[in-house]
């Protein structure tokens, strides 16, 4: 721990002046990349302000330790992978996926030593992503968040990831946000206009947030009419789920069910990796609809990112965040708590959730 201590103490800047939302939850999972982006060279990651290097050992699996090599600080990641060990670039010193300096060349005496070592985080291969545990040396108590449906033979899943300027409280508000659909995503996703109201149920529970959308006919847009081409009264719930998972999930019957999942990945206090997981099953077949997932939602993101990047300026310019919620931004509080309370040790499990209801015009 005190390793741990010394290591955020030189790496991790501190935060800035002024109030901010950003939260550092560092004893939980994280994606570090897709599991198609590590091959056989090392890659080297930013999470919670640390820089990583992944690489895989002989037998395929994912490691990932401390970017820089004991020896003379070069970054581990411009070397490469020798029998399952990653080698350096400068004198070929090499290291095992637990971090341990298992060779110096030309040295005669090769017994371990401690100060050769690199610091080794946690690492896990699930469902297509490569998560990493934030923090090194630690013995994880749970498995990193499964998704739904991408293990489900009648779906159809799309991997995409992209990078956001803005805390991981901006990301996940601006993911889960009703409101500014039918302005920043008109013609996309639902349309300013004539509006009509509807029931929203907030439940809270000690590790996560969610709203369902009661009596919400298709959104109007290109995405409402992929999902539902006939229309209808959707299903719709939006979820965040500590300490960095989003989801939004539309049911019309169950041939028409579309969820996306986003784990988000705090670079440093503001920045954000966005690793989007889609899983659907539609009425059109599915290799019809896979080729315009991924560009829809890269215009989609593309509208946020240039919301979220201004937002991030602003901020910045002002010395700190002045927010005035009202009920319409319906999970946005509640992250930021959730995300607080988790980064100050305080999360109480309880059995029944906290629920709120209001109506809202869509």
């Amino acid at each position: 721990m005190t390793e741990l201590v010394s290591i955020r103490q030189r790496l991790i800047p501190p935060q800035g002046k002024g109030h901010t939302s950003s939260a550092r939850v560092p004893n939980a999972w994280y994606v570090a990349c897709l599991s198609t982006d590590l091959g056989q060279a090392p890659k080297a990651v930013t999470v919670l302000g640390i820089p990583l290097v992944l690489f895989r050992g002989a037998d395929g699996s994912p490691s990932a330790v401390l970017d820089r090599c004991p020896h003379r600080n070069v970054p581990l990641s411009i070397g490469r992978v020798v029998d399952g060990e990653l080698e350096c670039a400068y004198h070929g010193w090499r290291f095992s996926s637990a971090g341990r300096c298992t060779r110096v060349p030309g040295l005669c005496d090769q017994e371990e030593r401690k100060g050769r070592s690199v610091s080794a985080w946690p690492c896990r291969e699930q469902q297509g992503l490569v998560w990493v545990y934030g923090e090194p040396g630690e013995t994880p108590e749970c498995a990193p968040y499964e998704f739904p449906n991408v293990d489900d033979s009648r779906y159809h899943t799309v991997y995409d990831v992209v990078e956001g300027q803005g805390s991981v409280h901006a990301v996940a508000e601006n993911a889960l946000d009703v409101p500014h659909t039918a302005f920043l995503h008109g013609g996309l996703f639902r349309k300013d206009g004539e509006r009509r109201p509807i029931e929203v149920v907030v439940r809270r529970w000690h590790d996560r947030v969610e709203a369902q959308y009661i009596g919400e006919e298709r959104p109007k847009g290109l995405v409402g009419a992929i999902l539902a081409p006939g229309g209808g009264t959707v299903e719709h719930y939006d979820r965040f789920i500590l300490p960095c998972v989003v989801e939004v999930e539309y049911r019309l019957s169950e041939k028409s069910h579309i969820i996306v999942s986003t784990a988000l990945t705090p670079i440093d206090d503001f920045r954000t990796l966005l690793f989007a997981v889609v899983c659907f099953r539609l009425p059109l077949p599915g290799w019809l609809v896979t080729p315009f997932i991924r560009p829809i939602a890269r215009r989609i993101f593309a509208q946020d990112a240039k919301i979220l990047t201004a937002q991030s300026q602003a901020i910045e310019r002002f010395g700190g965040e002045q927010f005035v919620s009202t009920e319409l931004d319906a999970l946005g509080p509640h992250i930021r708590k959730l995300l607080r309370d988790a980064e100050r040790g305080i999360i109480t499990p309880g059995d029944k959730p906290l629920e709120r209801r209001f109506q809202m015009l869509v």
